[in-house]
């Protein structure tokens, strides 16, 4: 298991010291995770990390998960998409039962802590259970700045019984009667998406994958849906082509939406005309396979025209890669324009930037070494522990 000391060689000097530090001031309080699964990435990714090393400091972390029937998870979904923005029908029999669900869901967890944090929409009305000396504190994984009237109508009542809600970023929040706190998602270093790979590790895996290191290699790893902009980035590629012999990989997940499996569809048939297109639909838990396709990109995409705080952009840069990306959600906060990468609004654009790029060996290095180190300083997982550990002093004196 890993351990806190083994983030010294990664993290900026003095980091885990102040986590001790913090840690001293919370040693035996209670800290308890609810989420809706322990699979998948976003909060279930980070706590499967971070409540390990919580309690190796002393604090008696926890993670729970809440459960349901089919109706309840497709509740959640519809209930997540609305408070994202997206029309969807939320009827009174269905939020009822999700609620209800919750109810007995509480009558077989644990909720008894110091300090309880509810991830995302599937636990959050559970508040309805606290113990009167608790904390509670929701923390929201998406952008619900924009929230269908609808869902929202339903969701705020809960929120405003926390004591307190945790947003990636201020402009992904709404107006609340509660205190509200900024903590961005973090990556761990150490683990199979993000620790070190030989040149002969990444060589062997790109090439299980199918694909040749003989030319510059352009990398997009997200999910095959319109937000992501795959067919955008396939048009870029078509520009650069025309000044650089390169290949494209798309990579990631299409899920079982009927826009994602067109879009998907769409860039499979766009590949079958170029060799030079690679089109990899990946396992959730591919995070080897990402690692080595990051570590083998010459350039790093993530032209997002929509998305909440995805992690792709920090995950190339620790790798030392530069990124071109969009400006939407989180990207404009990880990639500093002309020192890290590029954030664009355009096809266009993003082909400009590539190709200037390309024409530029040496800027590539130095753009990738500047990622690196603004990653190691703002996105590591030991900046996610003290932010943490700093609430929890906070909210339980």
């Amino acid at each position: 298991m890993i351990a806190i000391d083994d983030y010294r060689r990664v993290a900026p000097p003095g980091a885990v010291d102040i986590i001790l530090r913090l840690a001293e001031r919370v040693q035996g309080r209670r800290f308890l995770h609810v989420s809706g699964g322990r699979f998948g990435g976003g909060a279930a990714e980070m706590l499967r990390t971070m409540v390990p090393i919580l309690g190796e400091l002393g604090v008696e972390a926890r993670w729970e998960v809440v459960g349901g029937d089919p109706v309840f998870y497709t509740t959640a979904a519809a209930l997540r998409v609305g408070l994202e923005g997206a029309e969807r029908a939320l009827t009174d029999q269905a939020l009822d039962h999700f609620v209800e669900m919750n109810r007995v869901s509480a009558k077989k967890l644990n909720l008894e802590s110091d300090l309880v944090i509810a991830h995302d929409v599937p636990p959050a009305t559970l508040v309805e259970q606290r113990a009167a000396k608790t904390r509670w504190v929701w923390q929201c994984h998406f952008d619900c700045s924009s929230a269908q009237r609808r869902a929202w109508t339903f969701f705020r009542p809960w929120v405003a019984q926390y004591d307190g809600a945790v947003f990636s970023l201020p402009k992904f929040s709404r107006r609340l009667g509660i205190p509200k706190f900024i903590i961005h998602p973090s990556i761990d270093p150490l683990s199979d998406k993000n620790r070190d790979l030989t040149p002969r590790e990444v060589t062997a895996i790109v090439r299980s994958l199918g694909i040749a290191q003989d030319k510059p290699l352009l990398v997009q790893i997200g999910t095959f849906t319109p937000a992501d902009d795959p067919l955008g980035v396939i048009s870029a590629y078509r520009l650069v082509r025309k000044h650089h012999n390169v290949r494209l990989v798309l990579a990631g997940t299409a899920g079982a939406d009927r826009e994602n499996v067109e879009t998907l569809g769409e860039l499979r048939e766009a590949a079958e005309h170029d060799p030079d297109i690679t089109v990899l639909e990946l396992p959730p838990d591919a995070h080897l396979q990402i690692n080595a396709l990051q570590r083998a990109a010459t350039i790093v995409l993530q032209k997002s025209v929509r998305e909440g705080f995805g992690l792709g952009a920090a995950e190339a840069m620790w790798k030392g890669k530069p990124v071109v990306g969009g400006f939407a959600g989180g990207l404009a906060q990880q990639v500093i324009y002309d020192v890290t990468g590029y954030t664009v609004h355009s096809v266009e654009g993003a082909a400009f930037r590539m190709r200037h790029l390309l024409n530029s060996p040496e800027l590539i290095a130095r753009m990738g070494a500047a990622g690196r180190e603004h990653v190691r300083r703002a996105f590591l997982i030991t900046r996610h522990i003290g932010d943490y550990l700093a609430l929890l002093i906070h909210l339980t004196g």
